[in-house]
């Protein structure tokens, strides 16, 4: 008999364009953002992104995500370089496949007043599409 996953996600995930959509991560233990990588899909409560260097699940860290602008949309009013930062233990960690590290986070906070709802307005604003 096949067993059917469970979906325990609260929030709703949106893909993003992963090589226009940067992130940088650091260790709670680091003083900065050293360990660059790239987004694939993000919510409210959590990121799947890809580094070149893997982190052990467990890990909480801090994450820099800078996501691209569009003209026209209604995120486009944050202006360029407003990065979201925010707060999160990794999940899983996927190196099977040659390449770069796949991960998942799942938010624990968001770092500054604003990064939620200015984080909410640009994937929300229909620039990107919900994934299942």
């Amino acid at each position: 008999m096949e067993q059917q996953k469970i979906n325990r996600r609260q929030h709703p995930r949106f893909a993003v364009t992963p090589s226009y959509t940067s992130a940088r991560v650091r260790l709670l233990t680091e003083d900065s953002f050293t360990r660059p990588g790239h987004v694939y899909d993000v919510s409210e409560g959590g990121v799947r992104f890809e580094m070149d260097h893997p982190i052990e699940p467990g890990t909480p860290v801090a994450m820099e995500i800078t996501l691209p602008e569009y003209a026209g949309s209604p995120a486009f009013v944050d202006g360029p370089g407003r990065a979201v930062f925010l707060l999160g233990n990794v999940v899983w960690c996927d190196t099977e496949e040659p390449g770069p590290a796949q991960m998942a986070l799942v938010v624990t906070r968001f770092a500054r007043a604003g990064d939620r709802d200015r984080l909410m307005r640009r994937i929300t604003s229909g620039a990107y599409a919900r994934v299942a």
